[in-house]
């Protein structure tokens, strides 16, 4: 039962020092620092429930995120639940359409991670309120409801209201028997934990050998920065592996578009499922000319974790200029956008990886791609999930593992509630980790 008027909504810097030991670094963030704004939102209900919302970060720039989530405060505060939830399509287009605010957007940018970690955090109230995980909140859901959560602005030519019923009609039969296939084998992963850029050879064994035992069968390196050393890495993985095992390649965004097809030609003997984020994520025909050119090699292009809006995932579908899309949970604005690109993906019939890692990023997503599954695709062929073994221990509800796959969360909300106790630690400026990591760098 959906109740209580939003009474409080306040935001954090926390910030987790990973750049020490090079964790998460690739061909163009080499020093990340994983990072969240982390909004909760209260409401005056006797229950007590809190929203907690995320979006994510590197560090230096969480900052100007969170003051983008105090200037779109005044949207959440003094309404209630039942309300916002009731049009759901309006207050996404609110948060998105602020007369003011959208100047700096509009829905890309600072002010649109913000809308995502405040409609995160929204989810994640309604759903605690319902007592369902928000996989559940939303596979329980009839079409016309889901539909009303989407903002269809500018991709009507793609995908109408009609269309949407239609695909989740569709979807419904079945669904019992993708849930309790879910429930008891979780939905398919990879991992990216074995290969950071910043890894030495020794560290990138290791791992991997401890990934094998683990019953991994996915794996993706970075890529990007100095060829040998790619072609050193990649032979190093490929021999660990095995022929058979799926590697993946992630260049974050680092070549130009000739640069992206001379490089993959030479990577292409190591077989790789995919070449993710090859160039500027900005790049649509850019995209759609390496995808052409790497056809004959048969090598996919993967894109979207820093595609800013379902337009950009309009175009880069019809274009043809992606065969794996990557949604992310933090960089769309929430569930509401991204359920507007699982559809347009179903529809062009292109397989959905999400992305994931950073901080809470698998936490999230696990929801929106076992969503996919029950209720969209109903397809496992060619897709997966990213994982990254990093900073669950800072979530009350991390992310649980089993043969290679993520089980869905059986926890009321949106996985999103850090622990007290981590976030106080690792604010910033003022955390005790980050009192002691700027007081060692002043000496």
């Amino acid at each position: 039962m959906v109740r209580g008027r939003i009474s409080r909504l306040s935001v954090r810097d926390v910030r987790f020092p990973t750049s020490l030991g090079g964790h998460g670094s690739d061909a163009m963030h080499t020093d990340p620092d994983y990072s969240a704004a982390y909004v909760v939102i209260e409401t005056d209900a006797e229950d007590g429930i809190k929203g907690c919302g995320i979006t994510f970060t590197l560090g230096k720039g969480t900052e100007v995120v969170v003051c983008a989530v105090n200037a779109l405060a005044h949207h959440v505060l003094n309404k209630d639940l039942k309300d916002i939830v009731g049009d759901f399509r309006g207050f996404y287009r609110q948060l998105t359409s602020d007369g003011q605010l959208r100047w700096i957007g509009p829905e890309k940018g600072v002010v649109h991670l913000a809308t995502a970690a405040v409609l995160n955090a929204v989810w994640d109230l309604w759903a605690k309120q319902e007592g369902k995980p928000v996989w559940k909140l939303l596979v329980d859901m009839d079409p016309w409801t889901l539909v009303s959560c989407i903002d269809f602005r500018y991709i009507t030519d793609v995908l109408t209201e009609e269309d949407a019923l239609e695909i989740l009609q569709k979807g419904q039969v079945g669904k019992k028997e993708r849930e309790k296939q879910m429930l008891a084998q979780g939905y398919p992963a990879y991992t990216t934990s074995c290969a950071w850029l910043g890894y030495s050879d020794d560290t990138l064994k290791q791992l991997c050998a401890q990934a094998l035992k683990d019953g991994w069968t996915r794996f993706k390196v970075k890529v990007g920065a100095d060829l040998q050393d790619d072609v050193r890495r990649c032979q190093i993985i490929r021999d660990m592996i095995g022929p058979e095992k799926t590697l993946m390649m992630d260049a974050n965004q680092r070549w130009d578009v000739p640069e992206a097809v001379e490089w993959m030609s030479k990577l292409a003997k190591f077989k790789p499922l995919w070449i993710e984020e090859p160039t500027s994520p900005d790049d649509i025909l850019g995209h759609a000319a390496i995808s052409k050119a790497l056809v004959p090699l048969g090598i996919g292009i993967a894109t979207g974790e820093q595609c800013h809006n379902r337009v950009i995932f309009k175009q880069l579908l019809q274009a043809k200029a992606l065969q794996f899309l990557q949604i992310d949970s933090c960089r769309l604005g929430s569930v509401n956008e991204n359920l507007s690109v699982l559809l347009m993906a179903k529809k062009f019939e292109i397989p959905v990886c999400p992305h994931a890692g950073g901080v809470g990023l698998c936490e999230l997503v696990q929801h929106l791609i076992i969503f996919d599954y029950i209720s969209v695709s109903a397809s496992l062929k060619n897709r997966m999930c990213e994982y990254v073994d990093h900073l669950h221990e800072h979530f009350r509800y991390p992310v649980i593992i089993q043969r290679a796959s993520y089980m869905p969360p059986k926890d009321p909300g949106y996985s999103t509630e850090m622990k007290e106790e981590s976030v106080k630690k690792h604010q910033y400026p003022d955390g005790e980790v980050w009192k002691k990591l700027l007081a060692a760098q002043e000496n």
